[in-house]
């Protein structure tokens, strides 16, 4: 069976709409990104990336993740994360957290 036969069927179990599967990819991206601490943050922030991959339903997506002051420079540290497929960046989810220098939630 190939890979888009998988990925097909995968899809058909679920139902789930494309904006529903790029969300559920960003969050759990989000996720990730909020397990570093201010600290290790600061001494890289600015910074930013973007890597492809798949979407809890299969589908290839491209990830950014970016870290960036909120503010000024030294303060909370704002982490942003879109996903979309390839060729359509407009459509893609961008979802947004901070990570407070107090240690509060943002």
């Amino acid at each position: 069976m190939g890979l888009a036969v998988l990925r097909s069927a995968c899809k058909a179990r679920s139902g789930m709409s494309l904006q529903d599967d790029l969300t559920a990819a960003a969050d759990e991206e989000l996720d990730r990104a909020m397990t570093l601490g201010w600290r290790e943050l600061a001494r890289l922030t600015p910074w930013g990336d973007t890597f492809e991959g798949f979407t809890p339903e299969g589908r290839d997506v491209c990830f950014e993740r970016a870290y960036m002051w909120e503010h000024d420079a030294g303060g909370d540290i704002r982490v942003e994360v879109t996903v979309y497929e390839p060729r359509s960046f407009e459509d893609g989810v961008r979802l947004t957290r901070l990570i407070t220098k107090d240690g509060s939630d943002g």
